[in-house]
């Protein structure tokens, strides 16, 4: 069942982009890098190249699984996408303090991961 309920709207441009309660896409079709750069704004957040790297692997994992990851294969993932040192906690951490599988996901104009709080 899809969470149709939409506590606000992001503007983007001349768009309106419908977020559910925790801030995540109602329509994943919605998303650009513009919209992930409009997204991280809001959250004081400045993209890197790192955070685009992350989030590159995460809409690739999407596209090959069709679920956003949690932790666990998250650090999978990018640790085959983009070698060892990059595939660690604590290397996502320091990108993402809060929950790399959860700010990740929505900046990247994915669904909340199935398996985080």
């Amino acid at each position: 069942m899809t969470n149709t309920t939409t506590t606000r709207c992001l503007r983007v441009g001349n768009r309106e982009i419908a977020l559910d309660p925790e801030g995540y896409l109602i329509n994943l079709s919605d998303w650009t890098p513009v919209v992930a750069e409009a997204l991280a704004s809001e959250e004081g957040r400045v993209l890197t190249q790192e955070h685009w790297e992350v989030i590159d692997v995460l809409r690739d994992f999407y596209a090959r699984f069709e679920m956003a990851p949690a932790m666990r294969p998250l650090v999978k993932a990018v640790g085959q996408a983009l070698g060892a040192e990059k595939g660690k906690s604590l290397h996502l951490m320091k990108l993402f303090p809060e929950s790399p599988a959860k700010v990740g996901a929505r900046l990247a104009g994915l669904p909340k991961p199935t398996n985080c709080l």
